[in-house]
């Protein structure tokens, strides 16, 4: 990571790509909590974690997770899941475009 700063037409392209509209003072804003993150994480690469052994888990404690069986009653047929929808095309669920 270089040590550039981030300027208000990064910002502004980033915005304009998430479709985000954004105010002078929140895009002002957002410049300086973004360059203060990109300070931060220039700070950490400069730390020395050679010797430093690797860890992935420090807590000792497992996930406890059932096993993935289908349970036949508990299943609907194509029609019984979609007779409260509004809208239903060819038996699946029929919903507004949400990308251009």
């Amino acid at each position: 990571m270089t040590n550039n700063q981030i300027t208000n037409q990064d910002v502004q392209h980033l915005a304009k790509l998430v479709s985000l509209p954004l105010t002078d003072d929140r895009l002002n804003k957002l410049v300086d909590q973004i360059t203060t993150t990109f300070e931060y994480i220039n700070t950490l690469q400069a730390i020395d974690t050679d010797s430093t052994q690797e860890t992935n888990q420090v807590t000792g404690l497992e996930n406890i997770m059932r096993e993935d069986v289908v349970e036949e009653s508990r299943m609907l047929s194509q029609n019984q899941a979609l007779q409260n929808a509004k809208h239903t095309h060819n038996g699946y669920f029929l919903v507004p475009a949400i990308l251009e």
